[in-house]
């Protein structure tokens, strides 16, 4: 009976420190997932100093979230943990494409093969709000669309690739099927408005050749 006694307290010791390391995860994780966002607002105001310094916080708190649970691999693979590091590669993948700067690599983020792929289709179809941006100002930049409508075109090119089961990727097939449900969506908004563009440029050559009266 004493063994048993004493097995039980281990156990018990060993699932208060397991707890108090998940509710500390958690509570970071949320923290990891308000500095992604806030990132890519700045992103999108095109605060770069702003978007920077949010990015570093984010970091700092993924490696906070991370050392928090080293020791414990189903706290680290949990749904919680892995959003938020999925938030991380969206936040730095789109401020990359977005500021033309190479594309961080898994590595450099420190995250798992499957969590970088489905924060990149998050990343893409984050891409439509900034084309969509661009195509409301009067003044949009269509060569500038066109620029994040390939990125959104070749991620989706690069993830169909991963036919494997959804244990492995995460979940990536449906993530993939809605990146191409956006970017159908938001080539067809692209293609309408350059037409649009290229119609009132030619009314406007028709009305300068019109003689004055």
């Amino acid at each position: 009976m004493d063994n048993l006694s004493n097995i039980a307290e281990g156990i018990r010791a060993a699932f208060v420190t397991k707890n108090a390391a998940r509710d500390t995860a958690i509570a970071r994780s949320r923290e990891v997932i308000r500095h992604c966002a806030e990132a890519i607002r700045a992103v999108h105001r095109r605060e770069w100093a702003d978007a920077e310094a949010k990015l570093a916080s984010a970091r700092a708190a993924a490696d906070d979230m991370r050392a928090g649970i080293d020791g414990h691999p189903d706290l680290y693979h949990a749904g919680y943990t892995q959003d938020a590091l999925k938030e991380v590669v969206e936040a730095f993948a789109t401020s990359a494409i977005i500021r033309g700067q190479p594309l961080p690599t898994p590595d450099a983020l420190a995250v798992e093969p499957s969590t970088y792929l489905n924060g990149l289709a998050e990343a893409a179809t984050e891409l439509r709000r900034f084309i969509l941006d661009i195509l409301r100002r009067e003044d949009g930049d269509t060569a500038e669309a066109e620029r994040l409508l390939e990125w959104m075109d070749d991620i989706y090119d690069q993830l169909v690739t991963f036919d494997f089961p959804d244990a492995i990727t995460g979940g990536l097939r449906r993530q993939t099927d809605v990146v191409r449900g956006v970017l159908e969506r938001t080539r067809g908004d692209l293609t309408t408005t350059v037409q649009q563009q290229r119609l009132q440029a030619a009314l406007k050559r028709a009305e300068n050749r019109l003689p004055d009266s």
